[in-house]
């Protein structure tokens, strides 16, 4: 498929495929979590109409899943080897805040493809490790009461999680999962009852939340009862926790807050190998948008780490890069709207380095 059919089918994401992709810059742990600034909860015009126009397409006859999943896997690789390249500048940096995290998501990666104990895809390298036995970590965090008492549950996208999504779904819950990289949207809502026998298994899928999910938007009115999220390493002791390094899933969670979906008292959950379990996360060290986890399921045990670690209160808009915002077209709106409707601007972010291939992928 060329590339001109692949961006008249998508061309939000043919866009986005033009944009670096960047981590977020967030400044050290503060003694407070107070919310930089309040949030309107409503969307525009423009920012309801681009999720018509992607529900329109969705549910077209002519959805390509082979184009989709074509651009998606694009993407992908390109995000990944922007980040491999971000990160050997980071972590060769003494000065950077992120430097320390890259060191220990290295050891782990590294020690996950040395013992063998990944599945596809491979390498683990820039992503949420599919760890061998990712089904029994499921297994387990769907026999936690949290999960059981649970009518809506957010799960990230990422392979090792797949299973939970179908426990979630075929246990009668909510799905409400992440467009990946929040490059097309925001969440989807899947529900087990627009869903039969045979599409199941394909809705839990980046495909079939494509094909089947219903869109939704910051003014959705939704209560989550859990958070189910990836990991690269968790502490079992205090329940910090680091993820690949693009910073997407704290951003999902801060929206979350400012939405009223969530708050403190909302279960985080992830599920990961014992291999990924560690001892020298510095609490001191964490940023400021850092989600803790309270729950950890592995394939051979379930571990409630009784963190203290405080929790994000919504987006912190002077830690966001201009580069990550401009990744990201709801964000984009949704600080176009908060500024119109204060008169006030709100604060940026530093920006961040740019490694060699984003600066190409700008010409």
């Amino acid at each position: 498929m060329d590339v001109l059919k692949l961006s008249s089918a998508f061309p939000l994401a043919a866009k986005i495929a033009a944009v670096p992709k960047q981590a977020l810059t967030f400044s050290p742990f503060p003694k407070t979590r107070a919310p930089i600034f309040p949030l309107f909860l409503t969307l525009n015009a423009e920012m309801k109409s681009g999720i018509h126009t992607t529900a329109t397409r969705q549910n077209d006859a002519a959805f390509s899943e082979a184009a989709y999943e074509a651009e998606r896997l694009s993407l992908d690789a390109a995000a990944r080897e922007t980040m491999a390249e971000k990160s050997a500048i980071e972590a060769e940096d003494s000065d950077d805040p992120k430097a320390w995290k890259w060191v220990i998501r290295k050891r782990v990666w590294d020690l996950m493809e040395a013992r063998n104990i990944a599945q596809f895809p491979r390498p683990v390298h820039h992503r949420i490790p599919n760890f061998i036995a990712a089904d029994l970590a499921a297994n387990k965090l769907s026999n936690l009461e949290v999960f059981k008492e649970a009518n809506c549950v957010k799960v990230n996208p990422d392979t090792p999680q797949k299973q939970v999504r179908f426990l979630t779904l075929n246990g009668g819950k909510k799905l409400l999962t992440p467009q990946p990289r929040l490059r097309t949207g925001f969440f989807s809502v899947l529900e087990y009852s627009t869903l039969n026998p045979s599409t199941i298994k394909e809705a839990c899928t980046s495909v079939g939340v494509a094909k089947y999910g219903k869109p939704i938007g910051l003014d959705e009115k939704i209560k989550v009862d859990l958070i189910v999220i990836g990991s690269v390493a968790v502490d079992p002791k205090t329940g910090a926790r680091l993820g690949k390094g693009e910073g997407f899933a704290e951003l999902e969670y801060g929206m979350l807050r400012y939405m009223g979906a969530i708050d403190d008292s909302t279960p985080i959950v992830t599920s990961v190998h014992d291999e990924q379990l560690v001892d020298d996360i510095p609490i001191e060290k964490l940023l400021i948008h850092d989600v803790p986890v309270d729950i950890i399921c592995t394939p051979t045990r379930v571990i409630f780490t009784n963190t203290t670690i405080p929790k994000p209160q919504g987006i912190y808009w002077d830690k966001l890069s201009p580069e990550k915002l401009g990744q990201i077209k709801i964000l984009r709106q949704l600080k176009s709207k908060i500024e119109r409707e204060t008169g006030q601007k709100l604060p940026s972010g530093p920006s961040e380095k740019l490694p060699p291939t984003a600066r190409r992928g700008k010409r």
